[in-house]
C-alpha cells in the first residue's frame, strides 16, 4: 500500500531523530531538535523536554516547542509530582482535559496557554529516567493508543540522542581540560631546570619523572656568587593543579630570596621568609617540604638545612651520611626554628638528593621499593658519574615496580665533588660507565 504523504512526512522526522541519536552535536541543539520533530511526528501542537536534575531532584525545563516563554517559566515540577512518578514507574500518561483535572497544578497558566489534553511519557536510558517528554494538543481527548506508542517510541529515540548529546558535551570538556593540563604541564616544565648548570669541581645531574601530566615537586639552582651555587629541591603535599600551581608560587618565592640575594640575607633567613610565606598561602593539610644546600666551590664546605624533607643522602667511600638538620615542614608553624648545619667536603663525595616518590614507588604486589635498596645501589654506583648514577638509580626501581602505575612525583639531584668536573684544562674521563 501505497504511504500517505503524512506517514511520508512522519518517516523522515522519525529518521531525522536517528541521525541525532547518531550525531555529535551539542546538547542543547539535540534538544531542540527533538522538541520539534517530536511535534511533527505526533501531529501535536507542542512539545517540552523536562531533564531531570540528579542534584534537587526537579525538572528541569530544557527545550519547548510551541509554547510560549511566559508557560515555560510557569515553574518547578519535581520528581514527586503524581503524574512524573507515574511516568517514571513505566505509565505514558493521558490528561484528557487539564482544565479540570485534579493533578494539573499550573492550571491557570495552562488555560491562558489554550492547551487541554497532554500525554506525558519517561525518557529513560538503560532503566534510569533522565526526563519526561510531553506532548500538548488545544483539543480533548486527542491521545489514544496510537499516538501513546508513538510518544513512547520518540521517547526512547530521544533518551538515547540525550545519553550521546551529554557524552560527547563530556568528551569535548575532557578534551578542553587536557589541552588545558597539557599547556600547564609545558609551563611547569619551563620552570625545571633543562640542564645542570656548568660550575668548575662539581659534576651536577637531576631528572624530574611526574606520575601525573603535572605535580607539585620541585628542584632548582640559583648562583649567590660566583663561587656558590644553593640547589633546593621540595615537595608540596598534594598533587595535580593545585600542587602545581603551590609550586609555581613556592619557586618564585625561592629565587626572590635565594637567588642573589644569599649576599644579602643568611640561609636562616631565607629559610625564615620561605616559611612565613608558606604558613600564609597554604590552607588546612597543606605543607611544603624543603632541602636546600648552598656549596662553596672554593672553601669545599656544604651549609644545608632539612626543612621536613626526605634526607639528603652523603656518600663518602662508600659510606651513607642522611643529613636530617633542620627542622619542620615549612607551612606549618611561623615561629618554627630551623638549624643550618655544615660540612667540609672532600674529593670523590657525592650528594644526592630526591623527593619521596622515589623511594615510595611500589610494584603490582604492593611492595616498596624502599630506602633500603635505594641505599643499596647508591653504594654500588657513588664512583659513576653524576648522570650515570642517577640513570642507575632509576633504572634499578624501574626493575622493581614494572609497569605499575605510580601515585607520587619522583625528583632526583646528584652532585659528585670532582675537581677535573667542568675543567677546559682536563680531558673527559672516559672511565666510568653507565652499565648496570
Amino acid at each position: 500500500m501505497e504511504k500517505t504523504r503524512k506517514q511520508v512526512e512522519r518517516d523522515e522526522q522519525i529518521y531525522q531523530i536517528s541521525t541525532l541519536v547518531a550525531g555529535n552535536f551539542e546538547l542543547q541543539d539535540v534538544l531542540d531538535r527533538l522538541a520539534e520533530a517530536a511535534v511533527k511526528v505526533t501531529g501535536t501542537q507542542a512539545c517540552s523536554i523536562r531533564l531531570l536534575d540528579d542534584g534537587d531532584g526537579d525538572l528541569k525545563m530544557r527545550s519547548t516547542y510551541g509554547l510560549s516563554e511566559a508557560y515555560r517559566n510557569k515553574g518547578p515540577v519535581t520528581r514527586d509530582d503524581p503524574v512524573i512518578r507515574e511516568a517514571f514507574e513505566g505509565h505514558a500518561v493521558v490528561l484528557d482535559d487539564m482544565r479540570v483535572d485534579g493533578r494539573v497544578h499550573y492550571r491557570e497558566e495552562t488555560i491562558r496557554e489554550g492547551l487541554i489534553s497532554q500525554l506525558t511519557v519517561a525518557m529513560k536510558f538503560g532503566d534510569k529516567p533522565i526526563g519526561v517528554l510531553r506532548l500538548y494538543s488545544p483539543e480533548p481527548n486527542q491521545f489514544d493508543e496510537d499516538a501513546v506508542t508513538l510518544a513512547r517510541l520518540v521517547a526512547s529515540q530521544c533518551a538515547v540522542a540525550i545519553t550521546n548529546a551529554r557524552l560527547y558535551s563530556q568528551a569535548l570538556e575532557g578534551a578542553r581540560v587536557a589541552e588545558q593540563m597539557r599547556l600547564g604541564a609545558v609551563i611547569q616544565r619551563r620552570m625545571i631546570p633543562e640542564k645542570a648548570p656548568c660550575v668548575c669541581g662539581l659534576d651536577i645531574a637531576a631528572v624530574y619523572e611526574p606520575c601525573f601530566e603535572i605535580g607539585g615537586d620541585l628542584y632548582d639552582y640559583f648562583m649567590p656568587n660566583n663561587h656558590s651555587i644553593a640547589i633546593g629541591i621540595a615537595d608540596v603535599i598534594g598533587k595535580g593543579v593545585p600542587a602545581a600551581i603551590m609550586m609555581s608560587m613556592f619557586r618564585g618565592t625561592i629565587r626572590a630570596y635565594a637567588d642573589g640575594g644569599y649576599e644579602r640575607h643568611s640561609l636562616e633567613e631565607i629559610i625564615r621568609k620561605l616559611n612565613n610565606v608558606a604558613c600564609r598561602e597554604c590552607h588546612d593539610g597543606e605543607f611544603i617540604t624543603l632541602f636546600i644546600g648552598v656549596i662553596d666551590t672554593r672553601h669545599r664546605t656544604l651549609r644545608y638545612c632539612n626543612c621536613g624533607h626526605e634526607p639528603a643522602l652523603l656518600v663518602r667511600d662508600r659510606q651513607i651520611r642522611e643529613l636530617e638538620e633542620g627542622g619542620l615542614v615549612l607551612g606549618v608553624l611561623e615561629e618554627a626554628r630551623y638549624k643550618i648545619s655544615t660540612i667540609d667536603l672532600q674529593e670523590g663525595d657525592v650528594l644526592l638528593m630526591y623527593t619521596d616518590g622515589l623511594i615510595d614507588a611500589m610494584n603490582y604486589e604492593g611492595q616498596l621499593w624502599g630506602k633500603e635498596q635505594l641505599l643499596n645501589v647508591l653504594q654500588e654506583s657513588c664512583c659513576m658519574t653524576a648522570h650515570c648514577l642517577v640513570r642507575n638509580i632509576l633504572q634499578y626501581r624501574r626493575r622493581f615496580v614494572g609497569l605499575a602505575s605510580q601515585m607520587d612525583d619522583t625528583s632526583l639531584v646528584a652532585i659528585r665533588f670532582d675537581r677535573n668536573a667542568n675543567n677546559p684544562e682536563t680531558p673527559v674521563n672516559q672511565d666510568r660507565h653507565c652499565e648496570l
